[in-house]
């Protein structure tokens, strides 16, 4: 299975959408250079969602971009949340991440959830270490496996 990176996006604070910029640099043991959740942790590091997800909450009626669930990767043609945790990924020609947790629990100020009553983080948030570093473009592969 194979996937494609749709967006790469950063904030600079938490508690806010993330604004895709096209592609960032990955730092081992760290996260996205440059955005308020790196080092946050040893399990969340990157967020990761997948199109299908953000798909499902527009068809609540909302209008959602890249990036408004505080994603850093959105990623077309996998479905993510289904992927078990310790699998890798092989992103473009230089990246591994680490599947480390999936789901987490929305904040109480969840604009999303305040809109349509439901959020998909819960469930199909999806969160990665990084195993090697390196730079990940929009429309870069991303594979199932890899890495040392």
């Amino acid at each position: 299975m194979q996937g494609k990176i749709i967006a790469v996006c950063r904030s600079e604070k938490t508690g806010v959408p993330k604004v895709p910029c096209g592609e960032g640099l990955f730092i081992a043991d760290f996260g996205l250079e440059g955005d308020a959740h790196a080092a946050t942790g040893i399990n969340r590091q990157v967020s990761l969602l997948s199109v299908a997800s953000i798909d499902k909450m527009q068809g609540h009626g909302i209008e959602l971009k890249y990036g408004d669930f505080a994603e850093n990767l959105t990623i077309s043609g996998l479905e993510l949340h289904s992927i078990p945790v310790g699998t890798r990924l092989k992103v473009g020609s230089e990246v591994v991440l680490e599947i480390s947790q999936i789901g987490k629990t929305c904040h109480s100020g969840c604009a999303i959830f305040k809109a349509v009553g439901s959020c998909i983080m819960p469930k199909e948030g999806v969160f990665a270490r990084v195993i090697e570093g390196g730079t990940i473009r929009t429309g870069d592969a991303v594979a199932i496996g890899g890495g040392k």
